[in-house]
C-alpha cells in the first residue's frame, strides 16, 4: 500500500498567509545535506572582512546543514590553477588528507569521536521517517530493513555534499575613487550630506568587487559502502566489539566525488540598502550574492545537486523559491507526489508542470527589501499550471526543470 505524504506543518500553511512565513527552512521535507568551506586568502584587501562575512552566511534554505568544525582554510596567496574548470589539486588534497569524507559519514551516525557509539536519529529525522515504524523495520534484520537502509543511503547520505568557495576580492581602486569623487560633488552641490557620506564610504571601500570559484564534491556511497560500515564499524554502545578501531583504521575507505566547479561574474552588486557605516554589511551582500549565483549554477548545470521545494499553497499556487534561486520569467518546475511505500521507502512520482507568474516573482536575496527591489516583499512566487491534470495540494514538491 502506497500512502501519500502530506506534513502536519504543509497543512497547516495552506489556513495561514504565504507573507507569515519568508522561507521553508523550517518545512519537514526531505534535503540535500551541504558542508561549506572557505578559502580565505590572508594576504589580500578586506580578508578578515570576507572571512567574518562569510561565517555570518547562513546555509541556503533548500540544504540541511551538514557543517563540520572547520569552515576556513587560510591561505596566503592565489590558489594555484583556481581559473581552471579541472579538479583543483590544491582543494581535493586538502578534504582527502583531513578526510573530510569520513567525517561527513561519522556526522550522519552522531559517532561519539571517544567511544564510537553510533545511533540513527539524524537519519530518521531529516528522512522524516516514522521513528517507532523505523526501529521495528530496523528490528526485523529483512529484506524490508534492507530496503530502508537503502532508501536512506542513496536518498539521505548519498545526497551530501561539500562546496569549497575561494573568494577573490577584485581591486577597483580608481573605478571606487571616481565613483566616490562623484557622490561627493553632487552631495556637496546638492547639500546632501548623505551622498557625500556614502562616496566617502566607496572610495575607501574602493568599488568593492568579489569573484568565487565554487568547488563542488559529493560524497560516495553505495549498497557495498553501506554494508561494510553497518556491519564492521557501526556501534550501538561504546567500544562495541573493536568497531571503534575498525571505523578509525577504515577512514580511508571514504571518499568524496569531485563533482563540477563555477565561477562568478564577478558583477558589482548594489550598494542600495547597504549602511554607509557598516563596511562589514557591503562585503557581506557582495559575497552572499555571488555565493548564490554560482549554488545556481551548479544546480543548473549538475543535476544530482538540483533542490526540491514544496509547494505551500493551491490558490494560488506558490512556493517559497524566488529569485536567490534564479527563477525567472522562463523558468520551469515539474511538480512531484512524495510516495511512502510500503516498505517504509519513498519515491517521487511526476504529476504536472508549473512555471512563474510574470510580476509575481519574489526576490529572496539578501537585503533586496532594504534596497527596494522589486518583488522582495512578494513572501513566495506565485505560479501557473502548465501540464497536469490532477489536483495539487501543499506538501508536493517542485523541482527546476534544466536545460
Amino acid at each position: 500500500m502506497k500512502k501519500y505524504i502530506l506534513p502536519l506543518l504543509l497543512m497547516a500553511l495552506t489556513t495561514t498567509s504565504v507573507k507569515a512565513q519568508k522561507n521553508d527552512a523550517d518545512t519537514p521535507y526531505r534535503r540535500s545535506s551541504l558542508y561549506s568551506i572557505l578559502i580565505n586568502h590572508t594576504d589580500q584587501k578586506f580578508a578578515k572582512e570576507i572571512c567574518n562575512a562569510f561565517l555570518a552566511m547562513p546555509t541556503p534554505d533548500k540544504y540541511n546543514n551538514h557543517d563540520l568544525s572547520v569552515k576556513v582554510i587560510n591561505l596566503d596567496k592565489k590558489l594555484k590553477g583556481a581559473k581552471s574548470d579541472n579538479e583543483n589539486e590544491a582543494v581535493t588534497t586538502f578534504l582527502t588528507e583531513n578526510q573530510v569524507a569520513s567525517r561527513l559519514v561519522a556526522k550522519w551516525f552522531d559517532r561519539d569521536f571517544y567511544t564510537g557509539e553510533c545511533d540513527m536519529e539524524l537519519i530518521k529525522a531529516r528522512g522524516l521517517y516514522n521513528a517507532t515504524k523505523f526501529d521495528e523495520i530496523l528490528a526485523e534484520k529483512s529484506a524490508r530493513s534492507q530496503a530502508l537502509m537503502a532508501d536512506a543511503g542513496e536518498d539521505l547520505i548519498g545526497n551530501t555534499f561539500v562546496v569549497v568557495n575561494d573568494i577573490r576580492y577584485i581591486d577597483k581602486e580608481q573605478r571606487g575613487k571616481l565613483i566616490g569623487g562623484i557622490l561627493k560633488a553632487v552631495g556637496s552641490v546638492a547639500g546632501m550630506s548623505g551622498l557625500s557620506n556614502i562616496g566617502s564610504f566607496m572610495e575607501n571601500m574602493r568599488g568593492f568587487k568579489v569573484r568565487i570559484n565554487t568547488f563542488l564534491y559529493r560524497l560516495d556511497w553505495n549498497d557495498e559502502i553501506a554494508l561494510n560500515f553497518y556491519k564492521t564499524q557501526y556501534a550501538s554502545t561504546p567500544y562495541e566489539d573493536g568497531k571503534y578501531k575498525a571505523f578509525d583504521d577504515g577512514r580511508g575507505q571514504y571518499h568524496l566525488t569531485y563533482v563540477g566547479k563555477v565561477e562568478s561574474k564577478g558583477s558589482t552588486t548594489s550598494f542600495a540598502g547597504v549602511n554607509a557605516g557598516d563596511p562589514v554589511q557591503m562585503v557581506r551582500k557582495a559575497c552572499q550574492r555571488a555565493l548564490d549565483d554560482n549554488i545556481v549554477d551548479l544546480q543548473r548545470s549538475y543535476s544530482e545537486f538540483r533542490t526540491k521545494s514544496p509547494l505551500v499553497s493551491t490558490e494560488p499556487i506558490t512556493a517559497y523559491v524566488g529569485k536567490k534561486e534564479g527563477v525567472t520569467e522562463d523558468s520551469k518546475f515539474e511538480v512531484l507526489e512524495v510516495i511512502e511505500n510500503e516498505d517504509g521507502t519513498h519515491s517521487y512520482k511526476r504529476v504536472g508542470t508549473i512555471r512563474p507568474v510574470k510580476n509575481k516573482i519574489w526576490d529572496n536575496r539578501y537585503m533586496a527589501v532594504e534596497e527596494g527591489a522589486q518583488g522582495a516583499t512578494l513572501g513566495a512566487t506565485t505560479f501557473e499550471r502548465t501540464s497536469g491534470t490532477k489536483d495539487f495540494y501543499p506538501g508536493m514538491m517542485i523541482r527546476e526543470i534544466t536545460k
